[in-house]
Formats: structure tokens, C-alpha cells, sequence
């Protein structure tokens, strides 16, 4: 029986001194890296004859080297002969790997004549700085590359859309000879995540962040920490959160901290998604097995579900959905609804003796926003017999969602004078606040008096200007990642059919959190 292809973990090296990557490479190898790439043209000075032997002796990695041209994307600039000169040498030398431009191969190839040895494995590159080429043209690139001598198949293209990545794990997938196959840019992203799953040879990850060697390039940390790369396989069921944007999300340390907890065969991954119905459409395999959804497609993702939960029905709006197993239908449910409702009820329980039933009941219920969460919170507190208001920019949505719901309809320029009575709520749904627009707030900081209790559905940073200033004017306050974690155990249970791990869940984002 053959054994599954191992997908190696490689830390790129961009030092700009040849002592510097050498400390970088003890880094890489103390952060678990199997590889170690050595960019020798973001060296600042670089003699091969005396710099090679002090970066390849006593490595405790095997390397690649490449010297990348300007004209590939790379910083040499200098005599080409030169440079192929100093990677034939490395390659003399005894490193593991070379990289070489497709362009560059037939030059490189005559250079090395029969003067290869064995233990040196050639990667053939092209990089593509603009965008995926076509399936077809991929094929025939892909050929290409091998007739010119490859050991090893490197594409890498510029992800415009999601949606292209798909044609480069469908490379991975007919590929008989190692390949590594990775979309540039943040909608790539996936690519380099989901690499092991397709039986990449390789994914490449910087030592911290900033000292990337490529766009959308994760850190090494992340992906054996946050992600678990080192256990992701060809059988391993994919989830992740579709939005726009998705990189402030800490869905993926959550989830995936708890998938290893309980043993579940899952990675969680964050998808950058501009069109969701194209994106369902492309990732239908059963492999995608489960979705979080977040800002702005909340509304258009239930369009996309063969079934719909009554409780995201009624809302309008759903954040979560899940490929059922035995027929691989899409089911939209929302955990946003009870997430958001119940921890607001908490909050106020904390200030009020409970007299049974829900503390909302009767309340005046003040709701920010109209598209996707803010139609859980205005349906939830109606539901729990709360009189519910919505503040809008676009006042023909406030109205819209208010006339659904019977309750009344304002716009945003409206809420600071708003104050039929005190001891109101507020629940802001939002971007308002979020990273980086610290700064942005729904509402005056004066207004705030009006309000007993006050929730932003905004995590990032944990505590927005709207929470710290409605503290200070006396407000409970309710941050958005307590919504953030109830709403995420119950897709856990939705995705996997088992209890989530609460503790474990808290736990990570406490963790994951403590820098905002």
C-alpha cells in the first residue's frame, strides 16, 4: 500500500546578511520547519565562494537555494551568468535543493551537463505576478516545466479571485511528480493552507510577520499552531468563515484548537470571498464539509442554501452552513440569533433581580445596522418581547427591517437625539469600530447616557471606543467576542455533531485576543 505524500513545511530566509540567515535558520529549525529556503538576493553582499560554504555547512536543514532575477519577481540584478554561476556552485556544494526560472533552465541545463549530483533535487519555477492563467494553460505550463528537466514542478500565480485557487489544486491533484502548486496575494491564501490536503510537495511560511518572501505568505507559527499543517491530510474535511474581509477573523484559532481537542480530522481556514454563489459553486466536493459566514453576505448565502433553518428563515440572514452528509446538501442555519440575545440576557441579569422569563421583556431595544446581524438581534430581542428600534444609515433598510418586524425605524444621524426613555439598549451590528478604524463610533459618547447596557457586535479590538465610552458613562457593557464564542460553539456542534469545548474555545480566544 502506498503511503500518502508528505507536504514538507519550508521557512523562506530573507535576511539581509549571510550571519543573519544563518541565526535564521537555527529560528526555523526551533519552529518546527522540515525545509529552509535561503533567498540569496535579498542578501545586501553575497560572495559565493566565501558565503556559500558558511551558509551551507553545518545547516541543521536541508535548503533550497534560490537567487531570485528582478525579472522574475526576485531583487538580483546583476550578470546572469554570475548568478547561475553561484547556484551551480551551491549546488557542488551539497545543497539539498535549487531553484531555477523556467526562463533560466535551458542556460542552467547546458551548465550542468552531467555534473548533477544526486542528492541535489532541481525545482523548476514560474511565477506569475498578474494573475492564474486558465486551466488549460496551467496544463500546459505544468507539462512544460517537466519536459524542461524539473525534479520538482513550482507554479505560482496571483490569486484575483478564490475561485482560481481551485485550478491550481487541480494541478496538485494529476500531478505524478512532486509539485508545488501556491497562489499569491490574500484571496491565495487557501493555497498555501490547504497545500498538504492536495499533496503539495511543499508550502512556504516566514519566520514573523513582515518578513514574508512572498504576498500572502502565513507565518510558520501559524501554520503549525493555528492551523495544525503538520496533520492536515488527504482525507481531512475543510471548514472556514466566508467574508470580506476575513483576515481579522479568530474563527480559525478557535475552531481548529478545538477540532484537535476532540480528535476531529478538520481544518478551519479563512475564505476570501467576493461572489459566494460562484465560490459554493467552485468548492462543491464533499471535502468542503461546513461554513461560517460573516460581513456582507449573511443575506446572499441563504440564497445559495438548498435548505434553510425556520429560526435564519424568519431572521433573513444566516452565518452558518453546513454540507449534510448523506445527500450533500447546503443547510443555512444562524447561531448569531441566541449567541448575541443570550449574552446580552447574561449582561443584564448581572444589574437586575430576575423575576423569571426574559429580562429583554419590555425593554426599548436600540439595534445599529440592518443587514445580516442586525436582523438576528432586532428578530431575537422582538422575539423575547423587547420593542425593537433600527438605526441605519440607509433609512429605506432601517424601515424595511422595522415594518417586518413591527418595530420603528430611525437613521443613523438620528440616534444621538434619540430618548423616548432611560435605561434603553443598544446593540451595534455594524463595522463601525472595527480594525483599523479604531476610531469610528455609531453614536456620542453623551447619547450613551441614555443606555443601561450597551453590546457591539465589533471584536476586533475587543474593547471598541462605543464600549469604553458607554462604560464610562455608567452602561454594562457586553463585547462582541462573548456573542463571538457562543455563536461559534453551536456552529461546532453544527459542523461536527459532537459538544463543543467550551473551556478550550475560551481559552484560545483569551489567548488570541490579549494583544487588542
Amino acid at each position: 500500500m502506498a503511503t500518502e505524500k508528505r507536504c514538507y513545511l519550508c521557512a523562506a530566509l530573507v535576511a539581509p546578511s549571510v550571519q543573519e540567515m544563518r541565526e535564521q535558520m537555527k529560528v526555523a529549525y526551533a519552529q518546527g520547519a522540515d525545509i529552509v529556503e535561503l533567498r540569496l538576493d535579498h542578501l545586501s553582499q553575497f560572495e559565493p565562494a566565501a558565503d556559500l560554504p558558511l551558509l551551507l555547512n553545518g545547516r541543521p536543514l536541508p535548503v533550497i537555494v534560490t537567487y531570485r532575477p528582478f525579472w522574475e519577481g526576485g531583487k538580483y540584478k546583476g550578470d546572469e551568468a554570475s548568478r547561475l554561476d553561484a547556484l551551480h556552485s551551491a549546488m557542488l556544494l551539497g545543497a539539498d535543493f535549487i531553484d531555477i526560472e523556467l526562463k533560466a533552465m535551458p542556460v542552467f541545463s547546458a551548465k550542468m551537463q552531467d555534473n548533477k549530483p544526486n542528492y541535489c533535487k532541481v525545482i523548476v519555477s514560474n511565477h506569475n505576478f498578474e494573475t492564474t492563467p486558465s486551466a488549460d494553460i496551467l496544463v500546459s505550463l505544468f507539462k512544460e516545466i517537466i519536459s524542461s528537466g524539473a525534479d520538482i514542478v513550482k507554479i505560482v500565480t496571483t490569486a484575483e479571485s478564490i475561485t482560481d485557487v481551485w485550478k491550481l489544486f487541480q494541478i496538485l491533484a494529476i500531478s505524478q511528480v512532486p509539485t508545488i502548486a501556491l497562489a499569491m496575494g490574500e484571496h491565495g491564501l487557501i493555497s498555501r493552507l490547504l497545500c498538504p490536503k492536495y499533496g503539495g510537495f511543499l508550502t512556504f511560511g516566514s519566520l514573523a510577520s513582515g518578513k514574508e518572501s512572498a504576498s500572502g505568505q502565513p507565518t510558520l507559527s501559524d501554520m503549525r499552531n493555528a492551523y495544525g499543517l503538520q496533520h492536515v491530510n488527504k482525507q481531512t474535511k475543510v471548514y472556514g468563515i466566508i467574508g470580506k474581509p476575513v483576515g481579522h477573523s479568530k474563527s480559525p484559532f478557535i475552531h481548529n484548537a478545538a477540532f484537535r481537542k476532540v480528535g476531529h480530522d478538520g481544518i478551519y481556514v479563512p475564505f476570501l470571498v467576493d461572489n459566494v454563489k460562484d465560490f459554493l459553486n467552485v468548492y462543491n466536493t464533499s471535502d468542503f464539509a461546513g461554513f461560517s459566514v460573516t460581513i456582507p453576505h449573511k443575506e446572499t448565502a441563504l440564497e445559495c442554501c438548498d435548505e434553510v433553518d425556520p429560526l435564519a428563515k424568519a431572521i433573513g440572514a444566516i452565518n452558518t452552513i453546513v454540507k449534510r452528509r448523506n445527500d450533500g446538501k447546503l443547510i443555512g442555519y444562524n447561531t448569531d440569533c441566541e449567541g448575541a440575545i443570550s449574552a446580552i440576557e447574561d449582561g443584564l441579569r448581572g444589574m437586575i433581580s430576575s423575576t423569571g422569563g426574559s429580562p429583554l421583556m419590555g425593554r426599548y431595544f436600540v439595534v445599529t445596522g440592518a443587514g445580516g446581524a442586525g436582523k438576528a438581534l432586532a428578530y431575537g430581542a422582538k422575539d423575547r418581547g423587547a420593542k425593537v428600534f433600527i438605526a441605519n444609515r440607509n433609512y429605506d433598510r432601517a424601515k424595511s427591517l422595522a415594518d417586518s418586524l413591527g418595530g420603528e425605524a430611525l437613521s443613523l444621524d438620528q440616534l444621538n437625539a434619540f430618548c423616548p426613555v432611560n435605561g434603553m439598549i443598544l446593540a451595534n451590528t455594524t463595522s463601525l469600530g472595527m480594525h483599523p478604524n479604531i476610531s469610528e463610533t455609531p453614536i456620542a459618547k453623551d447619547a450613551l447616557r441614555n443606555y443601561s447596557l450597551v453590546f457591539d457586535a465589533v471584536y476586533t479590538p475587543r474593547y471598541t471606543r462605543l464600549l469604553r465610552e458607554a462604560e464610562e458613562c455608567g452602561a454594562i457593557v457586553v463585547s462582541g467576542l462573548e456573542m463571538f464564542i457562543r455563536q461559534a460553539m453551536m456552529q461546532f456542534s453544527l459542523f461536527t455533531g459532537l459538544n463543543a469545548p467550551e473551556q478550550v474555545m475560551r481559552e484560545k480566544m483569551a489567548s488570541t485576543s490579549s494583544y487588542l
